[in-house]
Protein backbone atom coordinates (compact mmCIF):
# COMPACT_ATOMS: atom_id res chain seq x y z
CA UNK A 1 0.00 0.00 0.00
CA UNK A 2 2.63 2.54 1.03
CA UNK A 3 4.85 1.79 -1.92
CA UNK A 4 2.04 2.39 -4.39
CA UNK A 5 1.31 5.64 -2.65
CA UNK A 6 4.97 6.64 -2.57
CA UNK A 7 5.46 6.00 -6.27
CA UNK A 8 2.29 7.87 -7.14
CA UNK A 9 3.18 10.75 -4.86
CA UNK A 10 6.73 11.28 -6.16
CA UNK A 11 5.68 13.46 -9.06
CA UNK A 12 2.89 15.06 -7.09
CA UNK A 13 5.18 16.11 -4.24
CA UNK A 14 7.40 17.91 -6.73
CA UNK A 15 4.40 20.04 -7.66
CA UNK A 16 3.25 20.48 -4.06
CA UNK A 17 6.69 21.53 -2.93
CA UNK A 18 6.99 24.29 -5.54
CA UNK A 19 5.30 26.48 -3.01
CA UNK A 20 8.17 26.11 -0.57
CA UNK A 21 10.42 28.29 -2.65
CA UNK A 22 7.69 30.78 -3.46
CA UNK A 23 6.36 31.02 0.06
CA UNK A 24 9.49 30.67 2.16
CA UNK A 25 12.43 31.13 -0.13
CA UNK A 26 14.45 29.01 1.55
CA UNK A 27 23.88 9.83 8.41
CA UNK A 28 20.25 8.51 5.66
CA UNK A 29 23.24 7.06 4.17
CA UNK A 30 23.79 3.46 3.23
CA UNK A 31 26.84 1.50 4.20
CA UNK A 32 26.30 -0.52 1.05
CA UNK A 33 28.51 0.29 -2.00
CA UNK A 34 28.28 1.26 -5.78
CA UNK A 35 30.17 0.58 -9.14
CA UNK A 36 31.67 0.89 -12.57
CA UNK A 37 35.31 0.59 -13.56
CA UNK A 38 37.27 3.70 -14.41
CA UNK A 39 37.06 2.87 -18.08
CA UNK A 40 33.30 3.35 -18.06
CA UNK A 41 32.34 6.21 -20.36
CA UNK A 42 28.81 5.26 -21.34
CA UNK A 43 25.71 7.40 -20.96
CA UNK A 44 25.41 11.11 -21.44
CA UNK A 45 28.55 12.97 -22.32
CA UNK A 46 29.86 15.58 -19.93
CA UNK A 47 32.47 18.26 -20.19
CA UNK A 48 34.15 16.66 -17.19
CA UNK A 49 35.04 13.62 -19.30
CA UNK A 50 37.51 15.75 -21.25
CA UNK A 51 40.04 15.78 -18.43
CA UNK A 52 42.68 13.65 -20.14
CA UNK A 53 45.47 16.21 -20.47
CA UNK A 54 44.31 18.67 -17.80
CA UNK A 55 46.35 19.32 -14.70
CA UNK A 56 45.16 17.59 -11.57
CA UNK A 57 43.66 19.80 -8.91
CA UNK A 58 42.76 19.41 -5.23
CA UNK A 59 39.84 21.33 -3.79
CA UNK A 60 39.26 21.89 -0.10
CA UNK A 61 35.87 20.69 1.17
CA UNK A 62 34.48 21.23 4.66
CA UNK A 63 31.65 19.07 6.01
CA UNK A 64 30.05 20.40 9.20
CA UNK A 65 29.56 16.99 10.80
CA UNK A 66 31.50 15.66 13.78
CA UNK A 67 32.97 12.22 14.27
CA UNK A 68 34.10 11.56 10.68
CA UNK A 69 37.65 11.08 9.43
CA UNK A 70 39.36 13.76 7.37
CA UNK A 71 40.51 12.31 4.06
CA UNK A 72 41.63 13.01 0.51
CA UNK A 73 39.15 11.40 -1.86
CA UNK A 74 42.01 10.05 -4.01
CA UNK A 75 43.14 7.95 -1.06
CA UNK A 76 40.15 5.68 -1.69
CA UNK A 77 39.53 3.26 -4.55
CA UNK A 78 36.53 5.19 -5.85
CA UNK A 79 38.16 8.58 -5.34
CA UNK A 80 41.23 7.46 -7.28
CA UNK A 81 39.04 6.35 -10.18
CA UNK A 82 37.25 9.71 -10.15
CA UNK A 83 40.57 11.53 -10.14
CA UNK A 84 41.69 9.51 -13.17
CA UNK A 85 38.45 10.40 -14.93
CA UNK A 86 38.28 14.09 -14.02
CA UNK A 87 41.65 15.14 -12.63
CA UNK A 88 39.92 16.28 -9.44
CA UNK A 89 40.62 15.39 -5.81
CA UNK A 90 38.95 16.78 -2.69
CA UNK A 91 40.61 17.20 0.69
CA UNK A 92 37.67 16.71 3.07
CA UNK A 93 37.77 18.21 6.56
CA UNK A 94 35.09 17.69 9.21
CA UNK A 95 33.72 19.65 12.12
CA UNK A 96 35.50 19.71 15.46
CA UNK A 97 33.65 21.58 18.20
CA UNK A 98 30.47 23.66 17.88
CA UNK A 99 28.87 23.99 14.44
CA UNK A 100 27.59 27.55 14.75
CA UNK A 101 30.88 28.76 16.20
CA UNK A 102 32.81 27.24 13.32
CA UNK A 103 30.45 28.62 10.69
CA UNK A 104 30.43 32.00 12.41
CA UNK A 105 34.24 32.12 12.34
CA UNK A 106 34.25 31.28 8.62
CA UNK A 107 31.72 34.00 7.90
CA UNK A 108 33.45 36.64 10.02
CA UNK A 109 36.82 36.05 8.36
CA UNK A 110 35.40 35.20 4.94
CA UNK A 111 37.64 32.16 5.25
CA UNK A 112 35.68 29.66 3.20
CA UNK A 113 36.89 26.39 1.67
CA UNK A 114 36.24 25.73 -2.02
CA UNK A 115 33.20 23.62 -1.14
CA UNK A 116 31.09 23.83 1.99
CA UNK A 117 28.46 21.46 3.41
CA UNK A 118 27.35 23.57 6.41
CA UNK A 119 24.40 21.50 7.61
CA UNK A 120 22.30 23.68 9.94
CA UNK A 121 24.55 26.67 9.20
CA UNK A 122 23.29 27.03 5.64
CA UNK A 123 21.12 30.11 6.24
CA UNK A 124 24.03 31.87 7.98
CA UNK A 125 26.37 31.28 5.04
CA UNK A 126 23.78 32.33 2.47
CA UNK A 127 22.92 35.50 4.36
CA UNK A 128 26.64 36.36 4.50
CA UNK A 129 27.02 35.89 0.74
CA UNK A 130 29.32 32.91 1.15
CA UNK A 131 28.01 30.80 -1.76
CA UNK A 132 28.08 31.45 -5.50
CA UNK A 133 24.81 31.41 -7.45
CA UNK A 134 24.29 28.00 -9.08
CA UNK A 135 21.33 29.07 -11.20
CA UNK A 136 23.28 29.22 -14.50
CA UNK A 137 24.32 25.57 -14.12
CA UNK A 138 21.03 23.89 -13.19
CA UNK A 139 19.15 23.91 -16.49
CA UNK A 140 22.17 24.10 -18.79
CA UNK A 141 22.74 21.70 -21.69
CA UNK A 142 26.48 21.98 -21.09
CA UNK A 143 25.88 20.00 -17.90
CA UNK A 144 23.32 17.35 -18.94
CA UNK A 145 23.52 15.29 -15.77
CA UNK A 146 23.00 18.26 -13.46
CA UNK A 147 20.06 19.23 -15.65
CA UNK A 148 18.59 15.72 -15.46
CA UNK A 149 18.86 15.45 -11.67
CA UNK A 150 18.19 19.01 -10.53
CA UNK A 151 16.30 20.55 -13.46
CA UNK A 152 12.89 19.25 -12.25
CA UNK A 153 13.61 20.75 -8.82
CA UNK A 154 14.88 24.12 -10.01
CA UNK A 155 11.95 26.11 -8.61
CA UNK A 156 12.24 24.31 -5.28
CA UNK A 157 15.93 25.16 -5.07
CA UNK A 158 15.37 28.90 -5.46
CA UNK A 159 15.72 31.10 -2.37
CA UNK A 160 13.91 34.35 -1.58
CA UNK A 161 16.31 36.43 -3.66
CA UNK A 162 15.70 34.27 -6.77
CA UNK A 163 19.09 32.55 -6.63
CA UNK A 164 20.15 28.94 -6.07
CA UNK A 165 22.96 28.33 -3.61
CA UNK A 166 23.10 24.60 -2.86
CA UNK A 167 22.68 21.20 -4.46
CA UNK A 168 20.22 19.51 -2.05
CA UNK A 169 20.68 15.88 -1.06
CA UNK A 170 17.12 14.56 -1.09
CA UNK A 171 16.09 14.65 -4.75
CA UNK A 172 14.49 11.49 -6.10
CA UNK A 173 15.48 10.45 -9.63
CA UNK A 174 13.22 8.04 -11.56
CA UNK A 175 10.94 5.88 -9.39
CA UNK A 176 10.79 5.92 -5.60
CA UNK A 177 11.87 2.85 -3.64
CA UNK A 178 11.39 2.37 0.09
CA UNK A 179 14.05 1.51 2.67
CA UNK A 180 13.81 -1.93 4.32
CA UNK A 181 16.16 -0.73 7.07
CA UNK A 182 15.55 1.90 9.74
CA UNK A 183 17.75 4.88 9.03
CA UNK A 184 15.31 7.28 10.64
CA UNK A 185 14.03 7.50 14.21
CA UNK A 186 13.35 4.57 16.51
CA UNK A 187 13.63 3.40 20.08
CA UNK A 188 16.50 0.92 20.02
CA UNK A 189 17.05 -1.95 22.42
CA UNK A 190 19.78 -4.54 22.76
CA UNK A 191 18.76 -7.67 20.93
CA UNK A 192 19.70 -9.93 23.83
CA UNK A 193 17.03 -8.18 25.94
CA UNK A 194 14.31 -9.12 23.47
CA UNK A 195 15.54 -12.69 23.21
CA UNK A 196 15.77 -13.00 26.99
CA UNK A 197 12.11 -11.92 27.23
CA UNK A 198 11.08 -14.31 24.43
CA UNK A 199 10.52 -11.58 21.82
CA UNK A 200 7.69 -9.62 23.45
CA UNK A 201 5.59 -7.13 21.52
CA UNK A 202 6.60 -3.66 22.65
CA UNK A 203 4.20 -0.86 21.72
CA UNK A 204 4.31 1.73 24.49
CA UNK A 205 7.13 3.58 26.20
CA UNK A 206 6.01 2.11 29.54
CA UNK A 207 6.40 -1.42 28.15
CA UNK A 208 9.80 -0.51 26.73
CA UNK A 209 11.20 0.81 30.01
CA UNK A 210 9.62 -1.99 32.04
CA UNK A 211 11.45 -4.53 29.89
CA UNK A 212 14.75 -2.71 30.40
CA UNK A 213 14.16 -2.52 34.15
CA UNK A 214 13.30 -6.22 34.34
CA UNK A 215 16.45 -7.16 32.44
CA UNK A 216 18.67 -5.06 34.69
CA UNK A 217 17.07 -6.56 37.80
CA UNK A 218 17.78 -10.02 36.39
CA UNK A 219 21.42 -9.09 35.65
CA UNK A 220 22.49 -7.09 38.73
CA UNK A 221 26.23 -7.67 38.35
CA UNK A 222 26.72 -6.39 34.79
CA UNK A 223 26.87 -2.65 35.59
CA UNK A 224 24.31 -1.91 32.86
CA UNK A 225 23.00 1.44 31.63
CA UNK A 226 19.24 1.40 31.15
CA UNK A 227 18.83 4.37 28.83
CA UNK A 228 21.08 7.00 27.30
CA UNK A 229 20.37 10.07 25.20
CA UNK A 230 22.39 12.40 22.95
CA UNK A 231 22.58 16.13 23.70
CA UNK A 232 25.88 17.20 22.12
CA UNK A 233 25.79 20.41 20.06
CA UNK A 234 23.49 20.48 17.07
CA UNK A 235 22.56 16.84 17.72
CA UNK A 236 20.43 17.95 20.69
CA UNK A 237 17.34 17.24 18.58
CA UNK A 238 17.89 13.52 19.25
CA UNK A 239 16.73 14.33 22.78
CA UNK A 240 14.18 17.10 22.21
CA UNK A 241 12.37 15.37 19.31
CA UNK A 242 11.32 12.36 21.35
CA UNK A 243 7.93 13.57 22.69
CA UNK A 244 6.89 14.37 19.13
CA UNK A 245 7.55 10.81 17.97
CA UNK A 246 5.94 9.24 21.04
CA UNK A 247 2.82 11.25 20.25
CA UNK A 248 2.66 9.71 16.77
CA UNK A 249 4.23 12.40 14.59
CA UNK A 250 7.14 12.21 12.12
CA UNK A 251 10.25 14.38 12.32
CA UNK A 252 8.92 17.76 11.21
CA UNK A 253 11.46 19.47 13.44
CA UNK A 254 10.19 21.91 16.07
CA UNK A 255 6.51 21.52 15.26
CA UNK A 256 3.65 19.04 15.08
CA UNK A 257 1.29 19.62 12.16
CA UNK A 258 -2.39 18.80 12.65
CA UNK A 259 -3.52 16.48 9.84
CA UNK A 260 -6.99 18.06 9.67
CA UNK A 261 -6.37 21.78 10.08
CA UNK A 262 -2.70 21.82 9.00
CA UNK A 263 -1.91 24.08 11.92
CA UNK A 264 1.66 23.89 13.20
CA UNK A 265 2.24 23.86 16.95
CA UNK A 266 5.44 23.47 18.92
CA UNK A 267 5.44 20.50 21.28
CA UNK A 268 7.94 21.95 23.77
CA UNK A 269 6.02 22.74 26.93
CA UNK A 270 2.99 20.62 26.02
CA UNK A 271 1.57 17.65 27.91
CA UNK A 272 3.36 15.37 25.44
CA UNK A 273 6.62 17.04 26.42
CA UNK A 274 5.82 16.77 30.11
CA UNK A 275 5.04 13.05 29.88
CA UNK A 276 8.44 12.33 28.36
CA UNK A 277 10.57 14.30 30.81
CA UNK A 278 8.59 12.94 33.74
CA UNK A 279 9.20 9.44 32.43
CA UNK A 280 12.95 10.08 32.27
CA UNK A 281 12.78 11.63 35.74
CA UNK A 282 11.20 8.41 37.03
CA UNK A 283 13.83 6.38 35.21
CA UNK A 284 16.60 8.47 36.74
CA UNK A 285 15.15 8.00 40.21
CA UNK A 286 15.45 4.26 39.68
CA UNK A 287 19.08 4.59 38.64
CA UNK A 288 18.33 3.52 35.07
CA UNK A 289 19.15 6.79 33.27
CA UNK A 290 22.71 7.68 32.26
CA UNK A 291 23.29 11.07 33.93
CA UNK A 292 26.28 12.00 31.79
CA UNK A 293 23.97 12.13 28.79
CA UNK A 294 23.78 15.89 29.37
CA UNK A 295 27.56 16.38 29.34
CA UNK A 296 29.02 13.69 27.07
CA UNK A 297 30.05 14.57 23.53
CA UNK A 298 29.14 12.59 20.43
CA UNK A 299 32.26 10.42 20.48
CA UNK A 300 31.62 9.45 24.11
CA UNK A 301 28.01 8.65 23.21
CA UNK A 302 29.09 6.36 20.37
CA UNK A 303 31.67 4.72 22.65
CA UNK A 304 28.92 3.98 25.17
CA UNK A 305 26.71 2.42 22.50
CA UNK A 306 29.51 0.03 21.57
CA UNK A 307 30.45 -0.77 25.18
CA UNK A 308 27.81 -3.53 25.53
CA UNK A 309 26.53 -1.70 28.63
CA UNK A 310 23.71 0.42 27.13
CA UNK A 311 20.39 -1.39 26.83
CA UNK A 312 18.27 1.32 25.21
CA UNK A 313 18.25 4.70 23.50
CA UNK A 314 16.27 6.80 21.05
CA UNK A 315 18.04 8.11 17.95
CA UNK A 316 18.05 8.20 14.18
CA UNK A 317 19.64 5.25 12.42
CA UNK A 318 21.85 7.48 10.27
CA UNK A 319 23.24 9.20 13.35
CA UNK A 320 24.41 6.02 15.09
CA UNK A 321 25.88 4.42 11.97
CA UNK A 322 29.39 4.46 13.44
CA UNK A 323 28.28 2.46 16.45
CA UNK A 324 26.15 0.14 14.33
CA UNK A 325 29.10 -0.62 12.06
CA UNK A 326 31.34 -1.53 14.99
CA UNK A 327 28.74 -3.83 16.52
CA UNK A 328 27.91 -5.43 13.17
CA UNK A 329 31.56 -6.12 12.42
CA UNK A 330 32.07 -7.67 15.84
CA UNK A 331 29.01 -9.91 15.43
CA UNK A 332 30.17 -10.95 11.97
CA UNK A 333 33.54 -12.01 13.36
CA UNK A 334 31.97 -13.66 16.41
CA UNK A 335 28.23 -14.49 16.18
CA UNK A 336 28.05 -14.77 19.97
CA UNK A 337 28.35 -10.95 20.01
CA UNK A 338 25.09 -10.50 18.11
CA UNK A 339 23.06 -9.87 21.25
CA UNK A 340 24.85 -6.56 21.76
CA UNK A 341 23.50 -5.18 18.48
CA UNK A 342 20.36 -3.04 18.62
CA UNK A 343 16.85 -3.68 17.36
CA UNK A 344 14.50 -0.82 16.32
CA UNK A 345 11.06 -0.44 17.86
CA UNK A 346 8.23 2.02 16.93
CA UNK A 347 7.45 2.97 20.52
CA UNK A 348 4.63 5.44 21.31
CA UNK A 349 2.95 6.79 24.44
CA UNK A 350 -0.32 4.84 24.23
CA UNK A 351 -1.64 1.72 22.52
CA UNK A 352 -4.09 3.69 20.39
CA UNK A 353 -1.41 5.93 18.82
CA UNK A 354 -0.29 5.12 15.27
CA UNK A 355 3.48 5.48 14.99
CA UNK A 356 4.91 7.73 12.27
CA UNK A 357 8.64 7.12 12.45
CA UNK A 358 9.03 6.35 8.74
CA UNK A 359 9.41 9.49 6.66
CA UNK A 360 6.88 10.21 3.92
CA UNK A 361 8.23 11.47 0.62
CA UNK A 362 9.69 14.90 1.16
CA UNK A 363 12.01 17.54 -0.13
CA UNK A 364 14.63 19.19 2.08
CA UNK A 365 15.46 22.68 0.85
CA UNK A 366 17.98 23.69 3.51
CA UNK A 367 20.62 20.95 3.51
CA UNK A 368 23.14 20.56 0.74
CA UNK A 369 26.46 21.13 -1.02
CA UNK A 370 27.54 24.66 -1.94
CA UNK A 371 30.45 26.16 -3.87
CA UNK A 372 31.82 29.15 -1.99
CA UNK A 373 32.85 32.57 -3.26
CA UNK A 374 36.45 31.61 -2.40
CA UNK A 375 36.47 28.59 -4.73
CA UNK A 376 39.53 28.83 -6.98
CA UNK A 377 37.86 27.21 -10.01
CA UNK A 378 34.06 26.90 -9.70
CA UNK A 379 33.66 25.70 -13.29
CA UNK A 380 35.98 22.76 -12.65
CA UNK A 381 33.94 21.82 -9.59
CA UNK A 382 30.72 22.04 -11.60
CA UNK A 383 32.23 19.78 -14.26
CA UNK A 384 33.13 17.28 -11.55
CA UNK A 385 29.58 17.39 -10.16
CA UNK A 386 28.14 16.81 -13.62
CA UNK A 387 30.36 13.76 -13.94
CA UNK A 388 29.38 12.64 -10.44
CA UNK A 389 25.70 12.71 -11.41
CA UNK A 390 26.05 10.43 -14.45
CA UNK A 391 24.22 7.16 -13.97
CA UNK A 392 27.43 5.19 -14.45
CA UNK A 393 29.15 7.21 -11.75
CA UNK A 394 26.23 6.76 -9.38
CA UNK A 395 26.62 3.02 -9.85
CA UNK A 396 30.32 3.37 -9.05
CA UNK A 397 29.66 5.42 -5.92
CA UNK A 398 26.98 3.12 -4.54
CA UNK A 399 27.57 -0.34 -5.96
CA UNK A 400 31.30 -0.32 -6.73
CA UNK A 401 33.03 -2.19 -9.54
CA UNK A 402 31.29 -5.00 -11.38
CA UNK A 403 32.81 -8.37 -10.55
CA UNK A 404 34.50 -6.92 -7.50
CA UNK A 405 31.69 -5.54 -5.30
CA UNK A 406 28.58 -6.41 -7.32
CA UNK A 407 27.33 -8.61 -10.15
CA UNK A 408 24.40 -8.58 -12.57
CA UNK A 409 22.17 -11.63 -12.62
CA UNK A 410 20.56 -13.08 -15.73
CA UNK A 411 17.65 -10.65 -15.38
CA UNK A 412 19.90 -7.61 -15.21
CA UNK A 413 19.34 -7.16 -11.50
CA UNK A 414 22.28 -5.76 -9.55
CA UNK A 415 23.16 -7.90 -6.59
CA UNK A 416 26.06 -9.21 -4.57
CA UNK A 417 27.46 -12.56 -3.67
CA UNK A 418 27.60 -13.56 -0.03
CA UNK A 419 31.38 -13.38 -0.27
CA UNK A 420 31.18 -9.74 -1.40
CA UNK A 421 28.84 -8.84 1.43
CA UNK A 422 30.96 -10.62 4.03
CA UNK A 423 34.08 -8.60 3.17
CA UNK A 424 32.33 -5.24 3.48
CA UNK A 425 33.22 -4.35 7.03
CA UNK A 426 33.72 -0.73 8.08
CA UNK A 427 37.41 -0.72 7.19
CA UNK A 428 36.66 -1.98 3.67
CA UNK A 429 33.87 0.56 3.16
CA UNK A 430 36.14 3.42 4.22
CA UNK A 431 39.12 2.35 2.12
CA UNK A 432 36.99 1.69 -0.94
CA UNK A 433 35.38 5.12 -0.63
CA UNK A 434 31.78 4.11 -0.01
CA UNK A 435 31.63 6.01 3.29
CA UNK A 436 33.36 9.04 1.74
CA UNK A 437 30.84 9.41 -1.09
CA UNK A 438 27.69 8.17 0.63
CA UNK A 439 25.90 11.43 1.47
CA UNK A 440 27.64 14.83 1.47
CA UNK A 441 27.71 15.24 -2.31
CA UNK A 442 25.25 16.05 -5.07
CA UNK A 443 23.78 12.63 -5.78
CA UNK A 444 20.67 10.75 -6.75
CA UNK A 445 18.62 10.58 -3.56
CA UNK A 446 18.73 7.38 -1.56
CA UNK A 447 15.23 6.35 -2.64
CA UNK A 448 16.01 6.71 -6.37
CA UNK A 449 16.15 4.00 -9.01
CA UNK A 450 18.39 3.57 -12.03
CA UNK A 451 16.98 3.73 -15.55
CA UNK A 452 16.63 -0.06 -15.61
CA UNK A 453 14.68 -0.19 -12.33
CA UNK A 454 17.53 -1.26 -10.07
CA UNK A 455 17.89 0.61 -6.77
CA UNK A 456 20.60 3.26 -6.71
CA UNK A 457 21.49 2.26 -3.15
CA UNK A 458 22.30 -1.44 -2.63
CA UNK A 459 20.63 -1.50 0.77
CA UNK A 460 17.35 -0.58 -0.93
CA UNK A 461 17.61 -3.49 -3.38
CA UNK A 462 15.37 -6.23 -1.91
CA UNK A 463 17.70 -9.02 -3.07
CA UNK A 464 20.72 -7.41 -1.43
CA UNK A 465 18.88 -6.64 1.78
CA UNK A 466 17.86 -10.26 2.15
CA UNK A 467 21.40 -11.44 1.41
CA UNK A 468 22.80 -9.03 4.00
CA UNK A 469 20.73 -10.60 6.78
CA UNK A 470 22.58 -12.90 9.13
CA UNK A 471 20.99 -16.00 10.61
CA UNK A 472 20.43 -13.98 13.79
CA UNK A 473 18.72 -11.20 11.80
CA UNK A 474 16.39 -13.71 10.22
CA UNK A 475 15.60 -15.24 13.60
CA UNK A 476 14.63 -11.86 15.09
CA UNK A 477 12.59 -10.75 12.08
CA UNK A 478 10.84 -14.11 11.95
CA UNK A 479 10.03 -13.87 15.65
CA UNK A 480 8.15 -10.65 14.90
CA UNK A 481 6.54 -11.98 11.73
CA UNK A 482 8.24 -9.61 9.27
CA UNK A 483 10.85 -9.81 6.49
CA UNK A 484 12.33 -6.34 6.96
CA UNK A 485 12.76 -3.88 9.81
CA UNK A 486 10.55 -1.32 8.08
CA UNK A 487 7.61 -3.75 8.27
CA UNK A 488 7.63 -3.31 12.05
CA UNK A 489 6.62 0.33 11.58
CA UNK A 490 3.38 1.89 10.36
CA UNK A 491 3.19 3.24 6.81
CA UNK A 492 3.77 7.00 6.67
CA UNK A 493 0.74 9.20 6.07
CA UNK A 494 1.09 11.63 3.12
CA UNK A 495 2.37 15.04 4.21
CA UNK A 496 3.11 17.23 1.17
CA UNK A 497 4.92 19.83 3.32
CA UNK A 498 7.28 17.26 4.83
CA UNK A 499 9.67 17.89 6.42
CA UNK A 500 8.64 21.19 7.98
CA UNK A 501 12.21 21.63 9.23
CA UNK A 502 13.28 21.66 5.58
CA UNK A 503 11.42 24.92 5.00
CA UNK A 504 14.08 27.65 5.19
CA UNK A 505 13.48 29.86 8.21
CA UNK A 506 13.99 33.60 8.23
CA UNK A 507 16.14 35.32 10.84
CA UNK A 508 13.26 35.79 13.29
CA UNK A 509 12.41 32.08 13.20
CA UNK A 510 16.06 31.11 13.61
CA UNK A 511 16.33 33.39 16.64
CA UNK A 512 13.24 31.80 18.19
CA UNK A 513 14.71 28.32 17.74
CA UNK A 514 18.01 29.39 19.26
CA UNK A 515 16.30 30.93 22.28
CA UNK A 516 14.04 27.91 22.72
CA UNK A 517 17.12 25.69 22.57
CA UNK A 518 18.79 27.78 25.29
CA UNK A 519 15.75 27.34 27.54
CA UNK A 520 15.72 23.60 26.95
CA UNK A 521 19.43 23.22 27.61
CA UNK A 522 18.92 24.99 30.93
CA UNK A 523 15.83 23.15 32.12
CA UNK A 524 15.81 19.65 30.62
CA UNK A 525 18.75 18.37 32.72
CA UNK A 526 16.98 19.75 35.81
CA UNK A 527 13.71 18.08 34.85
CA UNK A 528 15.34 14.70 34.36
CA UNK A 529 17.90 14.71 37.16
CA UNK A 530 15.84 16.37 39.91
CA UNK A 531 14.11 14.52 42.73
CA UNK A 532 10.62 13.38 41.68
CA UNK A 533 8.98 15.69 44.21
CA UNK A 534 10.76 18.68 42.60
CA UNK A 535 9.65 17.90 39.07
CA UNK A 536 6.39 19.86 39.05
CA UNK A 537 8.00 23.06 40.28
CA UNK A 538 10.80 22.87 37.69
CA UNK A 539 8.28 22.07 34.98
CA UNK A 540 6.36 25.24 35.76
CA UNK A 541 9.57 27.27 35.59
CA UNK A 542 10.41 25.67 32.23
CA UNK A 543 6.99 26.45 30.76
CA UNK A 544 7.15 30.03 32.06
CA UNK A 545 10.53 30.50 30.38
CA UNK A 546 9.17 29.11 27.11
CA UNK A 547 6.12 31.36 27.29
CA UNK A 548 8.34 34.43 27.37
CA UNK A 549 9.26 33.62 23.75
CA UNK A 550 7.09 34.51 20.74
CA UNK A 551 5.53 31.07 20.40
CA UNK A 552 2.39 32.44 18.76
CA UNK A 553 4.37 34.27 16.08
CA UNK A 554 6.49 31.20 15.34
CA UNK A 555 3.46 28.92 15.07
CA UNK A 556 1.59 31.42 12.90
CA UNK A 557 4.54 31.66 10.50
CA UNK A 558 4.87 27.87 10.21
CA UNK A 559 1.13 27.35 9.87
CA UNK A 560 1.02 29.78 6.95
CA UNK A 561 3.86 27.95 5.20
CA UNK A 562 2.26 24.53 5.68
CA UNK A 563 -1.22 25.68 4.71
CA UNK A 564 0.16 27.33 1.57
CA UNK A 565 1.61 23.97 0.52
CA UNK A 566 -1.68 22.23 1.24
CA UNK A 567 -3.65 24.82 -0.71
CA UNK A 568 -1.39 24.15 -3.68
CA UNK A 569 -1.79 20.41 -3.18
CA UNK A 570 -5.56 20.72 -3.14
CA UNK A 571 -5.58 22.80 -6.31
CA UNK A 572 -6.60 26.03 -4.63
Amino acid sequence: MVRRWLVAMTAVVMVFALVLAACSGKKESSSQPSASPSASTGGQSSSSDQSGSRDKVTFRMFVAVQGEKDVNTNETVIGKILEEQTGVNFRIEHLVGDLQTKIGTMVAGKDYPDVLVPDDGIETVIKAGGFIDLTPYIDNDKYPNIKKVYGPYKNLMTWDDGKIYIFPFSVVVNDYIGDPNINQGAFWIQRRVLEWANFPKIKTVDQYFQLIEDFINAHPNEDLIGFITLTDGWRFFATTNVPNHLAGYPNDGEVMVDMNTFEARIYAGTEWDKRWWQKLNELNAKGLFYKASFTDNYDQYIANLTSHKVLGFFDYGWQVGNATAVLNDAARADPSQDGYRYFPLPVVFDENIKDQYLDPIGYVANRGFGITVNAKDPERIIEFIDHLLKEETQILLNWGIEGETYIRDSNGRLTRTQEMIDKMDQKFLEEYGFTVFDWDWPHWGSNSTLSDGNAVIPGMQPEVFQLSLTDADKKFLSAYGVKSYAELFADPDPRPWFPAWGIPRDEERQLFEALKGDVQREYLPKLVLSKPEEFESIWNQYVSALNRLDIAGYEKWYTEKVQAVMAKAQGQ
